[in-house]
């Protein structure tokens, strides 16, 4: 077969430059090439081809935000991703053996991500400073952090980018479950991503200024969810105060270390990834100190005058099915 030969001009006409064998009397504003219907993109005059759309686009500078992130509508997948993904841990917990949709602590899953800081400092369970952060004590605790998480966490996502986003969520449930590891009960577990929540109300309060958050709608939530978090027994105060700090802090670094609005360019990424390299080395080394004092403290026999717990206490406390050494859990 013989290739197909586009038509010769008929009165003006002639034949797409993408599509040789359509006649058109149209073409393009910017080349002068024939396009038929197929081809034609709207122009603020006339139509263009394709190809010059994409030329142009490519040219076009696209937006950034204060922090340095694209400008963009896309949906706020991680705000919707950490969502899904705690109330399917919430699922997993609840139809798992010894739990359910009204209370689903007694699940092995539950029992092994909990936050319990006798079991991190014996055992060096580090992964429970973040895992416990996506657990939630029942219904009502998990419908309000996720409420929470889904008020604010799409527009401070589309500030951040969808990794300083990310990142500033870690570092808030980390930092609170640094502090309460640092001060808490150890006797107690902990769970909930209250942390993650208050680091990004701190977030909030940082961006306030520049992005033009309504500064009064915010502090009076952050004041009612203070004044529930102190008012309330029962609550994890160390871990909303631990959240709040170290959330504010990964915002404050995003911003380059100053509310104004700083110059956009590789200085601020890597303030930026300095910053949060610094804030996760802190957090570490606090958490690796107080574990091994925990766990030099609790195999220090009583006779050597030092605090102590018989040799069955800290083979008990080991176990992590076996909680009658632990109290109750906290929500966070």
């Amino acid at each position: 077969m013989q290739p197909t030969q586009p038509p010769a001009p008929l009165y003006g006409f002639a034949g797409c430059y993408r599509h040789p064998e359509r006649l058109t009397g149209v073409r393009c504003v910017r080349c002068d090439r024939p396009i038929c219907p197929e081809c034609q993109r709207p122009a603020s005059v006339g139509f263009q081809c394709p190809d010059d759309v994409r030329a142009g686009a490519a040219t076009i500078r696209r937006g950034r935000t204060v922090v340095g992130a694209t400008a963009t509508n896309a949906p706020p997948v991680i705000s919707y991703g950490l969502i899904a993904i705690n109330v399917l841990v919430y699922l997993v917990t609840a139809l798992s053996p010894g739990g359910n949709l009204a209370n689903n602590t007694g699940s092995k899953l539950f029992a092994d991500w909990e936050l319990a800081p006798i079991l991190v400092g014996l055992n060096h369970e580090y992964i429970r400073l973040l895992t416990s952060a996506f657990l939630h004590y029942g219904p009502i605790h998990i419908l309000l952090n996720m409420t929470a998480l889904y008020l604010v966490g799409p527009a401070l996502e589309r500030v951040f980018g969808w990794w300083r986003f990310l990142i500033v969520y870690l570092l808030g449930a980390l930092g609170g479950s640094v502090l309460i590891m640092l001060f808490g009960d150890l006797r107690v577990p902990v769970v909930g991503a209250s942390g993650a929540i208050f680091g990004l109300f701190a977030a909030a309060v940082v961006l306030s200024k520049s992005v033009g958050f309504n500064t009064r709608a915010l502090w009076i939530t952050i004041a009612i969810n203070f004044i529930f978090t102190f008012s309330v027994p029962g609550i994890s105060k160390l871990g909303h105060v631990g959240g709040f700090v170290f959330g504010g802090l990964a915002a404050l670094a995003m911003m380059g270390w100053t509310l104004e609005r700083h110059s956009i360019g590789p200085s601020l990424l890597r303030i930026q990834l300095g910053s949060v390299l610094g804030l996760t080395v802190l957090l570490v080394a606090l958490a690796i100190w107080r574990t091994e004092d925990i766990h030099h403290a609790y195999n220090q026999p009583v006779a050597a005058g030092r605090p102590g717990v018989s040799a069955a206490a800290p083979a008990v406390a080991r176990s992590s099915t076996v909680w009658t050494a632990l109290g109750r859990t906290t929500p966070l």
